[in-house]
């Protein structure tokens, strides 16, 4: 099934199903009891937004060795966890805006694990039943600023800079997917999720030690080799074979052109 939140014209946005190229409501909780209702209404007649809510998002550093080895960095012996603000959170569709800090945005195509109910200390061979699913993510990156400051929370945690949709698919098999992503129609990226350092059973239970993991938080598994620059301008496009297709353009933040006229 896949899940996502949406708003259809001037309504308050809701949880809905994806079949088709239609989407539909959900009454209920999707991480607990919910019921379908009958999926109508055409995708391209509804706002797509960020399929959930979380309450923090977590990201693997270095978890593909070719996009360690492009930075002339090692591979962490455990997973290089860091987080993102739940506001760095970005709808589909929605304009990725370049920050006046930064003179280097890059994209990282990533898998995104969703949870899907409170676990702690979570074991590795119990972590299944902790996921709701998976979604398509972008952890877009200010690389100046996270090589100037030696840690990573301004370069990783501007607004707009973690793009994520544009559902969460519960059936979805992480072992083998081909991630790629475009700017502008240009291939970047090319892996797959089976050259992943650390698996998806082995992030839960490693970060699970760390903190309790939520109903809706999102785990960034890391991205391939590849990364490039994001201009004002730029359509990125992150795919992920058999689940989906995340798209967003890129403009400069408003404040940064208000200060260039100042």
């Amino acid at each position: 099934m896949r899940f996502t939140r949406y708003q259809y014209k001037d309504q308050e946005p809701r949880h809905g199903w994806v079949h088709e190229g239609h989407v539909g409501p959900v009454e209920g909780d999707i991480f607990g009891e919910f019921r379908r209702n009958e999926a109508t209404l055409p995708l391209e007649a509804v706002k797509l937004l960020s399929p959930v809510l979380p309450s923090k998002i977590l990201a693997i550093g270095r978890n593909y060795v070719e996009h360690a080895r492009e930075h002339n960095a090692e591979v962490p012996e455990y997973p290089l966890v860091f987080l993102k603000p739940p506001s760095a959170a970005l709808n589909p569709g929605d304009k990725i805006l370049l920050p006046p800090q930064s003179e280097r945005v890059e994209h990282e195509a990533e898998l995104a694990i969703v949870i899907g109910r409170r676990g702690r200390w979570i074991q590795q061979e119990q972590a299944s039943a902790y996921i709701l699913g998976y979604t398509v993510a972008n952890d877009v990156t200010a690389r100046d600023l996270q090589r100037k400051d030696g840690q990573w929370t301004r370069s990783k945690g501007f607004d707009t800079f973690a793009p994520f949709g544009p559902w969460v698919d519960t059936e979805f098999d992480p072992t083998d997917a081909i991630i790629t992503c475009y700017v502008n129609g240009v291939m970047r990226q090319m892996g797959s999720t089976r050259d992943m350092v650390f698996k998806v059973s082995q992030l839960i239970a490693y970060c699970s030690a760390i903190m309790t993991l939520e109903p809706g938080d999102l785990i960034l598994t890391g991205t391939p080799a590849g990364v490039g620059p994001l201009t004002a301008g730029d359509v990125v496009e992150v795919h992920i074979e058999g689940l989906g297709v995340l798209r967003n353009p890129v403009a400069v933040d408003p404040r940064t052109a208000a200060q260039s006229h100042a």
